[in-house]
């Protein structure tokens, strides 16, 4: 009897030890790649044809509601790669959550703080955006934060 585990699987061990901070990242990675091009399909974007690079002059709305431009919607498919990439390890997935929320929470005040059709609302975002990234914020930090203690060697 040479090993206990003679019906060893490789991929469902490698998929049980990604390990929660990991599988959150890549799951937000590929959300915000999905929300990064769906800023830019027709359909989904009320005002899409005469949507702006940046700035408050001319934001499309995502879904008849948020606020975007095609800087916001790079910045999302940028933000969903990151993700992406980070969750292969995971204290890169954990450093991704932590300051990703804590990015998401200062944009979010930074959006509350700053008038919508002010030129510092460069993204541009609104009311339901800046909401919405509090939120984001918070729960990319939880995450994080219910992953469990750190495991400084993934």
């Amino acid at each position: 009897m040479a090993h206990a585990h003679a019906h060893h699987i490789p991929a469902a061990d490698e998929a049980a030890s990604r390990g929660f901070a990991r599988e959150a990242a890549f799951f937000l990675g590929l959300v915000f790649i999905a929300l990064g091009l769906a800023g830019f399909v027709p359909a989904t974007v009320t005002g899409n044809e005469s949507m702006g690079f940046a700035g408050p002059e001319r934001p499309g709305l995502l879904f008849g509601m948020f606020a975007v431009s095609v800087l916001h919607n790079l910045m999302h498919l940028g933000f969903g790669l990151l993700g992406l990439l980070m969750s292969r390890g995971t204290v890169a997935a954990r450093l991704f959550l932590v300051g990703g929320g804590a990015a998401y929470l200062l944009l979010g005040v930074y959006g509350l703080a700053v008038a919508d059709s002010s030129a510092a609302n460069l993204l541009p975002t609104n009311t339901a955006d800046d909401v919405l990234h509090l939120v984001l914020g918070a729960t990319m930090l939880t995450l994080e934060w219910v992953s469990g203690p750190p495991d400084l060697e993934g």
